[in-house]
């Protein structure tokens, strides 16, 4: 198993698939994560997800209640906050164009998967501030 650990970190989870998501917030708190905020839509995040406590990582299903997250992914780039796509729609490669090197974990996935994800997301996104 990966030795990356979310040490205090606060993740935010986007899946509607409620088994699935308590399975993640039990990998994450494993793991380390102090906070795991849940969401099944994007409106539960509210007009401004990025005014509130700030997110350390993310676990995005590409569809929410038929809505893609792309869009908010865009911005979690923009931000510099690591995420991994968790999702059945794995193989669907044109969704993931503009996200190259975003690791992205198809469903079924193993704890394992998705930590050896999110810490590919962290060296990413660690190696993308050093080049900046």
């Amino acid at each position: 198993m990966s030795k990356f650990i979310l040490d205090g970190m606060r993740v935010l989870v986007m899946e509607d698939e409620f088994l699935i998501a308590l399975d993640v917030e039990q990998i994450c708190r494993d793991h380390g994560a102090a906070d795991v905020v849940i969401v099944s839509n994007i409106e539960a995040l509210g007009p401004d997800p990025f005014a509130q406590e700030p997110f350390h990582a993310a676990v995005l299903d590409l569809m929410l209640s038929g809505k893609p997250t792309l869009d908010f992914a865009a911005q979690l780039l923009e931000r510099a906050i690591p995420f991994v796509f968790a999702t059945g729609h794995s193989q669907s490669e044109n969704f993931f164009d503009k996200f190259d090197g975003i690791p992205v974990v198809g469903k079924p996935y193993s704890g394992r998967d998705l930590l050896d994800a999110l810490a590919s997301a962290f060296e990413r996104t660690t190696s993308e501030l050093g080049r900046a």
